[in-house]
């Protein structure tokens, strides 16, 4: 015996499982859940009004009306502001059991191109307000679906809707197989560079891609400074009221909100920290984000040096992840506690960094700032339009549409590929073939279904009758 065979990491010591052990482990899975039970939507007794009236019970009363303008627009907008409803027809379906980090929220739209710390541009997963632990197919089920919606809102043909939706599940597949034949530091360091990218697609794409890449180039946060803000006379930086979707707080919010920047600073990485003592906050406004976020806190923080130079921060109210809440996803421990700990903010910011190839440096969270009357509440915080771009699924060619379906998937799986459970999921999934057909299946009848409930949606919030 040698003398490191007698210390005690040598006596207790076991190889972890090796990827071949977690293939096999994904394949008998298969036992017990076929993969072509992955095709069942369950039927059953369903409130997807009450879910709705219970999510806009919470949100800030005048902002509702906006909230539901805008998801009454069209089956795509809708299916935007309906992930609590997802999560919960998600929980009566059969499920592989296999849960991965998972967005929550994975609709086309919630994928884009923003500035890494390097100023570069990357395309990934840019929204993680539902981000949990979960099975890696609610995820998948919600990027398929969103095509097939997103291609019948765009009258496109049906048979390159159905290329592009059961591609990206074949897509994600490969490149979750890919992965786990690297190793996890490797996959670690996975990005997509836009630039690259506009390179190396067809035409269509290309050009797609250099569109949307110009855009987000010009998105910067001095472009947002000089279009949403004026300076007082004092120096001051202000923001400009736009009623309703930008207002200033009232002065009891205002002094709370800016008291609790010190519980922001001190979940933000050290640099930050030192970066922010040269800045003080100078004006605060609520803001009206996206479409199922309308109703929730948001606020934009001015903040300034000196010399007038100035940083934009958005606070973002966090709450319980559908996932959880409608989903019934019972969450690991070590999660739940983080979340007890440091509230749902901190849970967005911890998966936001999980799941992202590289994130904004201004991430934190803060627990126990105010709203506007009720409780307190949860918020993280990051920079406000750094160089963020998005794609308008309306004027994609065909061929762009099938390349942006499979971006997507491809960044799904490298952000699924962080999870421990990633190559269990490969080993479950094969090619993809089998699953591949059965989400398809189940994501149109799931389209179907999201809009009849569009529909129900307009004639209990009286939209059609309004007009």
């Amino acid at each position: 015996m040698s003398p490191t065979d007698a210390r005690p990491l040598a006596q207790t010591w076991s190889p972890p499982p090796t990827l071949q052990d977690h293939l096999a482990e994904g394949r008998a899975i298969r036992e017990t859940v076929p993969r072509d039970q992955l095709a069942v939507l369950s039927g059953g007794e369903r409130d997807p009004m009450g879910i709705l009236d219970r999510q806009d019970s919470v949100r800030v009363p005048e902002l509702v009306p906006i909230r539901t303008q805008r998801m009454a627009e069209t089956p795509f907008a809708f299916y935007r502001g309906t992930a609590a409803l997802m999560a919960a027809d998600l929980a009566r379906s059969p499920s592989s059991g296999i849960d991965v980090a998972s967005c929550g929220d994975a609709h086309v739209s919630n994928f884009g191109l923003y500035a890494s710390p390097q100023r570069t541009l990357v395309f990934d997963l840019n929204d993680f307000d539902e981000s949990a632990w979960a099975p890696w197919e609610w995820d998948v089920k919600r990027l398929v679906t969103s095509i097939v919606i997103a291609g019948q809102s765009t009258s496109r043909d049906e048979a390159v809707v159905r290329d592009a939706a059961l591609g990206a599940v074949r897509t994600y597949a490969r490149a979750l197989a890919n992965g786990a034949k690297r190793s996890p530091l490797k996959r670690y360091f996975d990005h997509f560079d836009a630039q690259a990218a506009a390179e190396a697609v067809d035409p269509e794409s290309g050009e797609a891609l250099r569109h949307s890449i110009k855009d987000a180039e010009r998105r910067t946060a001095a472009r947002a400074v000089r279009k949403l803000t004026t300076t007082a006379d004092d120096g001051r930086l202000t923001f400009v009221e736009q009623t309703p979707t930008m207002t200033h707080v009232d002065s009891r919010v205002e002094q709370l909100v800016a008291a609790s920047m010190r519980a922001y600073t001190e979940s933000a990485n050290v640099d930050i920290r030192v970066l922010l003592q040269k800045y003080h906050v100078s004006d605060i406004a609520r803001r009206v984000v996206g479409v199922g976020s309308v109703g929730t806190r948001c606020y934009l923080l001015s903040l300034q040096d000196g010399d007038g130079n100035a940083l934009l921060l958005q606070a973002k109210e966090a709450g319980k992840s559908v996932l959880v809440e409608y989903g019934g996803v019972a969450q690991p421990e070590g999660v739940a506690r983080y979340v007890a700990q440091h509230g749902d903010g901190g849970r967005v910011v911890a998966m936001q960094r999980i799941l992202q190839a590289v994130s904004d440096p201004f991430l934190g969270h803060l627990l126990g700032a105010p709203a506007e009357g009720g409780p307190d509440r949860a918020f993280y915080v990051r920079q406000f339009h750094d160089k963020k771009g998005g794609f308008d699924m309306d004027t994609l060619e065909d061929p762009a549409f099938h390349w942006y379906a499979h971006a997507c998937a491809t960044t799904l799986a490298r952000a699924h590929g962080q999870s421990p459970t990633s190559s269990v999921v490969s080993g479950y999934l094969g090619g993809g073939r089998v699953a591949g057909q059965a989400i398809l299946e189940w994501a149109y009848a799931y389209a179907d279904l999201s809009r009849a409930d569009w529909q129900l949606f307009r004639q209990h919030r009286g939209v059609d009758a309004a007009g």
